[in-house]
């Protein structure tokens, strides 16, 4: 197995090209959280013209809704989210310079085609790890929408947070590549 590549936020187009499905990621620097509710807000707010809680270029968006931090923990535990529930508004992310999001599921179409277009790798988070992640997250503020609860944008400074590409710059989905390689073929009985 290889050694993890190391990322540090904000990423480049040239940072995100190389990634192949499978590469495990540390990525260091800032990540920022975002659910369905924050991305209904941000897509208001992209219609409407008005400023959005970030600036997405050369972000990375972690799909998320962390627990309360338990005392001397910046966050608490922070799994990864279905990101299906994100595929209508990611694109409109990703069309202002998003880099990479995080979460957990396959993606659609539309997000992979517009991944492809404009530069953005999906990262996969492992289920079960919330408090593992939590760990790797130094700091954590709410930047918006802070009635939101949970589903509050926050801004994580991250220090070696682990994920796999799941959907790299040239179509490869590890989830189709991983059904593909582990698929039992049936083979007739002898006769």
């Amino acid at each position: 197995m290889s050694e993890p590549i190391r990322l540090e936020t904000p990423l480049s187009f040239e940072d995100v090209e190389p990634l192949k499905t499978g590469d495990v990621v540390l990525i260091s620097g800032v990540l920022f959280t975002a659910r369905d509710a924050a991305h209904k807000r941000i897509a208001e707010a992209i219609e409407d013209g008005s400023p959005l809680p970030f600036d997405p270029s050369g972000q990375i968006v972690y799909f998320t809704g962390p627990a309360p931090a338990r005392p001397g923990h910046a966050l608490g535990p922070a799994g990864p989210t279905t990101s299906s529930r994100m595929d209508s508004y990611s694109p409109l992310l990703i069309e202002r310079g998003l880099r990479g999001m995080v979460g957990k599921g396959v993606r659609s179409e539309a997000v992979r085609d517009s991944m492809h277009e404009h530069g953005c790798v999906y990262f996969g988070a492992v289920e079960g790890t919330a408090a593992l992640l939590a760990d790797r997250v130094k700091e954590a503020e709410v930047v918006a929408y802070e009635d939101l609860g949970s589903e509050a944008v926050r801004r994580l400074v991250v220090e070696d947070f682990p994920v796999v590409v799941v959907n790299d710059l040239r179509g490869g989905d590890l989830y189709r590549e991983g059904r593909e390689k582990w698929r039992r073929k049936r083979t007739p009985p002898p006769a």
